[in-house]
């Protein structure tokens, strides 16, 4: 299905606002603790599970808006669903907050058993947004193996030593600034390594006799 073109603020809103929305609730009802079914759930577990909803809402928006889904947003969506609706049933914050982990865990994976095969599998997830040749996908595909593995060994540590307020400030407003500044840094391998598709040679026109 070809993608349709969307507003850059629309995709922004469906990208970040569910995410933005998390944090801002997450703040206001921290401390609050609402009980359901006769069962006492924190603000944080209860947040989530109105997080979880929202962000797929968000995701079936852009696709029903684009025609396509990042493969990324697919498998976030996934491990969402997953650790965030245990961590709900089992009313454990621990569990969605290991969800970042897994999801580090499981692209490092995706993308070490693609380079044991001899293969870059970074491009056919990122959709072909960057123009490379395919060295430049072997370097920067090891690089980010690497990022996803520091990530998800920061993510734990956080978690587990720091307090549940830092943490959610830590995965919402720190994570997506490291990862962004990361590839900031990787410039100057996409310009050393630009692929640019070969143009179609032009029809010469016969000149008439």
């Amino acid at each position: 299905m070809t993608a349709k073109p969307l507003h850059s603020g629309v995709k922004a809103l469906l990208e970040f606002g569910p995410l933005v929305g998390f944090l801002v609730a997450y703040l206001i009802f921290r401390n609050e603790t609402f009980r359901v079914l006769g069962t006492d759930y924190t603000g944080f577990v209860a947040v989530t599970a109105a997080f979880i909803p929202v962000f797929l809402a968000g995701i079936g928006a852009l696709w029903l808006l684009t025609g396509k889904v990042a493969k990324i947003q697919i498998a976030t969506a996934v491990m969402v669903v997953l650790f965030g609706g245990l961590g709900v049933w089992m009313n454990d914050p621990s569990l969605f907050k290991m969800k970042p982990t897994a999801v580090y865990l499981l692209l490092a994976f995706i993308l070490g058993l693609g380079l044991v095969r001899g293969q870059s599998w970074l491009e056919y997830i990122m959709d072909d947004m960057v123009p490379m040749t395919a060295k430049g996908w072997n370097i920067l595909t090891k690089r980010v193996t690497l990022l996803f593995l520091a990530s998800a060994a920061l993510n734990e540590l956080v978690w587990r030593t720091q307090s549940e307020k830092f943490w959610v400030l830590f995965e919402t407003l720190a994570m997506p600034v490291l990862i962004a500044i990361f590839f900031m840094t990787q410039i100057a391998l996409f310009v050393d390594h630009a692929s640019m598709k070969p143009e179609k040679p032009k029809k010469r026109r016969r000149k008439k006799a």
